[in-house]
């Protein structure tokens, strides 16, 4: 699970020295960047609200997913990521958009089908 967090972080640390463009395709480097702050509160390490940076990295996540295509890669990747969270509690995933105040088309989850 460290391993996990530090590799996270340096995604992170990779995405935020790199701009998306309009128009670019979403890769899984940036919705593991928008939603690395999102770990503590999907494992219940870090109380029942998701941290504001988690929120904002769900929203950036809503604002680049704009075609469908871009929606469902996101959906693929946002479901790899919770399957390399093996602790993430269900219904803090389930919660987590409407916790953020945040409309999303399709839900934080591991069983999800994407092609819908």
């Amino acid at each position: 699970m460290k391993g996990a967090i530090i590799s996270m972080l340096v995604v992170v640390a990779m995405v935020q020295l790199i701009t998306v463009k309009p128009g670019e395709a979403i890769t899984c480097g940036d919705v593991n960047s928008d939603l690395a702050a999102c770990v503590s509160y999907l494992t219940g390490k870090g109380g029942d609200f998701p941290p504001p940076q988690c929120c904002a990295g769900v929203n950036k996540l809503k604002e680049s997913a704009v075609s469908i295509a871009d929606k469902q890669a996101a959906c693929k990747c946002v479901k790899a990521a919770a399957a390399r969270i093996p602790d993430m509690k269900d219904e803090a995933a389930s919660s987590l958009p409407a916790k953020c105040k945040v409309q999303v088309d399709f839900p934080i989850s591991k069983n999800f089908n994407c092609a819908e």
